[in-house]
C-alpha cells in the first residue's frame, strides 16, 4: 500500500514516521515525523496538541526567518542510467536526482525544490505522459511514495508485521508504472532536500495556499526546462498531497497547464468536517470500521467480499444510523435498542459498549476496544496492524503500529539509494519532514476565487473537492481516479465517496471521477496484493485519459 486521506510530524530522520500533529479527529494519538501529516490535523479539531519537534536532527527547525537572505544554491543534478525488466521487458531508463529554483512575484528565486525523475530512454517526450506525484503531511517529504509505490525500485516490508531490522531490501519493482509514464517526485518545500532560499521563508511555505503556489510553479518550470509542455499530464497525490491536487489541477489549468488526469490516493478533501458538534465523523468512520472487524473475524457469518460488507455499513450509516444519531438526546429508547445492536453487528464491538459510548465511537476508542479481549490494538493508517499497549485498560493506543512497524526500513532506504544509487550528494541533511508544522496556515482562498455559497472562496479549513469540481467544470477532458484502502482509518473511504459525490457535478461529467478500492490501508502499497491491483487500475487510467 499508505493515504490521501490525516497526524504526526516525521520529525526525526531516523525515527520518522508519517503524521500530522494535534490529537487526531480521525483518531486521536500523535505520530512521530510524519510522512503523511494530513492525518494529525484531520483528527482533532476540539483538543488540538503542539507538533512535536524534539529529536529534531540538526537543521530541521524552522528556516531562516528573513534576518538575512539565505544563499542561492544553483541548479544541480546527478544524471544515472539503469534499466528495469517489467512484463518480461527490459527498459531502459534515465534517473535525474536535482533541484530547480521556483520564483516569487518579482522574479527572485526564493526556493529550491528537490525532485527525481524517471524518464524511459528512447521514447518521444511530446506523446509521453509526465505524472507528478507527492505525499502530503502537511510538511512530508515524498519518501513514501516514491520508495514504496511506482518508481522503478520498491522497499520490501513485512506489512502488516513491523518489519525487521537492517538490512533492509530495495528491489526492482514490478508494480512501477514507469512503461506508461515518466515519473516525478517532489520533495514538498522545507522538506527532503527542498530549501527556502534568498528572502524566501518558512511562512513563504508553510500554509495551504503558499504550498499551492509552490507546487504550481514548481510543475512550470519542470515542464519549461524539459520541454514536457505538449506531454500528457497526470497528478498522484497521497493523503494532504490529495488536497493540494484538488486545488492544484485548477491552480494550474488556470495558469494554461492542462491536465489529462489527477489521481487520488487516501482522500482529505475537506477539512471542515473537523468542526466540533457534527456526527459526520463518526458517521463516516463507521463502514471503516465494519472493514476491519470482518479482516479480525468479529462478524458472524462472514461473507467472502469485503466489498459486500462494509456495502452493507454504508448503507446502515447513510440511513438508519445517521437518521439515530441525528435525533440526538431526543432519540427514542427502542430506536437506540435497534441501531445499538445493527452498529454492534457491523463493528465487532459489544451492544453495550456501543449504549455507553451514545452510539458515537472514535477511532482511538476503536482501535482499542474491537480486540481488547485479545490485548491488542489497531493501526491507525492501517488497520491490519496489530500492536501492543503495556496494558489494556486504556481507551485509546500508545502508539500506532502501522507507523512504527514501517518507519525505519523507508527512512533507511531513501538514504541509502539517493547516495548509492543516484549518486546524489548534499552538505544538507534530508528531512523527512520539515518541522514547520506548527505554523501551517490552514486559510484557503478558492482557485478560482468563488465556491459554492459565494463569499469570495475564502476559508479558514480548506474545502478543495470546490476547487476540484471548478477544474472538472473548466476541462471537461479531465478525469480523476479515487483509491481508497478499505482499512484505512486515517482518511476513511466513506467520507471520501461523500466529498467527490457533492461537487455538484452536471450529469455528463459525473463519470469523470472513478473509484477504486483496495484490501490495504493508507499506504495502499504496503499490501502487495493491493499494490498490484492498483497500478493495473492506474494503468487503464493514464492510457485511456492521455488520449
Amino acid at each position: 500500500m499508505k493515504a490521501m486521506l490525516g497526524t504526526r510530524l516525521l520529525v526525526a530522520a531516523v525515527a520518522a514516521s508519517l503524521g500530522l500533529t494535534a490529537a487526531n479527529v480521525w483518531g486521536q494519538e500523535t505520530r512521530p515525523p510524519d510522512r503523511n501529516q494530513e492525518q494529525r490535523s484531520q483528527e482533532s479539531a476540539r483538543n488540538p496538541e503542539p507538533a512535536r519537534t524534539q529529536n529534531q536532527p540538526s537543521g530541521q527547525g524552522d528556516q531562516h526567518q528573513g534576518n538575512e537572505n539565505a544563499p542561492i544554491p544553483p541548479e544541480k543534478t546527478s544524471v544515472t542510467h539503469h534499466e528495469l525488466t517489467l512484463g518480461g521487458k527490459t527498459l531502459k531508463y534515465t534517473a535525474t536526482a536535482g533541484t530547480l529554483l521556483i520564483r516569487d512575484e518579482d522574479d527572485k528565486p526564493y526556493g529550491s525544490i528537490f525532485y527525481v525523475a524517471y524518464t524511459l530512454d528512447g521514447s518521444e517526450a511530446k506523446a509521453r505522459p509526465v505524472s507528478f506525484l507527492y505525499n502530503g503531511g502537511p510538511g512530508s517529504a515524498t519518501l513514501w511514495l516514491h520508495m514504496g509505490s511506482f518508481s522503478p525500485v520498491r522497499v520490501q516490508t513485512d506489512s502488516p508485521k513491523p518489519t525487521a531490522g537492517p538490512p533492509f531490501a530495495l528491489a526492482p519493482n514490478q508494480d512501477s508504472l514507469l512503461d506508461k509514464t515518466d515519473l516525478v517526485f517532489i520533495d514538498a518545500p522545507l522538506t527532503g532536500y527542498s530549501r527556502a532560499v534568498g528572502k524566501g521563508t518558512v511562512k513563504d511555505f508553510a500554509g495551504v495556499d503558499q504550498d499551492l503556489r509552490a507546487f504550481d510553479r514548481f510543475i512550470i518550470r519542470y515542464l519549461s526546462v524539459n520541454q514536457r509542455w505538449n506531454s500528457p499530464k497526470f497528478l498522484i497525490g497521497e493523503s494532504y498531497g490529495t488536497t493540494r491536487s484538488a486545488a492544484l489541477a485548477d491552480m494550474l489549468g488556470n495558469d494554461g497547464v492542462q491536465l489529462n488526469g489527477v489521481v487520488l490516493i487516501s482522500s482529505i478533501l475537506n477539512y471542515n468536517i473537523r468542526s466540533g458538534g457534527y456526527d459526520m465523523l463518526y458517521i463516516g468512520n463507521l463502514p471503516s470500521y465494519a472493514a476491519a472487524a470482518w479482516y479480525f473475524d468479529k462478524v458472524q457469518n462472514k461473507p467472502k467480499d469485503v466489498g459486500a460488507w462494509v456495502q452493507q455499513a454504508r448503507e446502515f450509516a447513510g440511513g438508519a444510523y445517521a437518521h439515530a444519531l441525528f435525533q440526538g438526546h431526543n432519540l427514542s429508547e427502542a430506536e437506540l435498542d435497534t441501531v445499538a445492536k445493527e452498529v454492534s453487528r457491523l463493528t465487532g464491538l459489544s451492544v453495550d459498549y456501543v449504549k455507553e459510548s451514545n452510539l458515537r465511537i472514535s477511532p482511538t476508542r476503536f482501535r482499542k476496544e474491537v480486540l481488547r479481549d485479545q490485548r491488542m490494538t489497531l493501526g491507525r493508517y492501517d488497520m491490519r496492524f496489530e500492536g501492543e499497549d503495556v496494558d489494556a485498560a486504556g481507551e485509546n493506543p500508545s502508539y500506532d503500529p502501522s507507523d512504527t512497524g514501517i518507519t525505519g526500513a523507508f527512512i533507511a532506504a531513501i538514504h541509502n539509494y539517493l547516495e548509492t544509487e543516484l549518486n546524489y550528494t548534499s552538505t544538507d541533511a534530508y528531512r523527512p519532514s520539515a518541522g514547520s508544522i506548527g505554523q501551517w496556515d490552514w486559510n484557503h482562498r478558492a482557485t478560482s476565487g468563488g465556491g459554492f455559497g459565494g463569499g469570495g472562496g475564502a476559508q479558514s479549513q480548506p474545502w478543495v473537492a470546490a476547487d476540484l469540481a471548478s477544474a472538472i467544470r473548466k476541462n471537461p477532458h479531465l478525469h480523476v481516479f479515487s483509491a481508497n484502502g478499505y482499512f484505512d482509518l486515517a482518511t476513511p473511504f466513506y467520507i471520501t465517496e461523500y466529498d467527490l459525490n457533492h461537487m455538484d457535478l452536471p450529469q455528463e461529467l459525473r463519470g469523470n471521477v472513478q473509484f477504486g478500492y483496495y484490501p490495504s490501508g493508507h499506504m495502499i502499497y504496503l499490501n502487495v496484493e493491493a499494490l498490484h491491483k492498483l497500478r493495473g487500475d492506474l494503468e487503464k487510467f493514464i492510457s485511456e485519459t492521455e488520449k
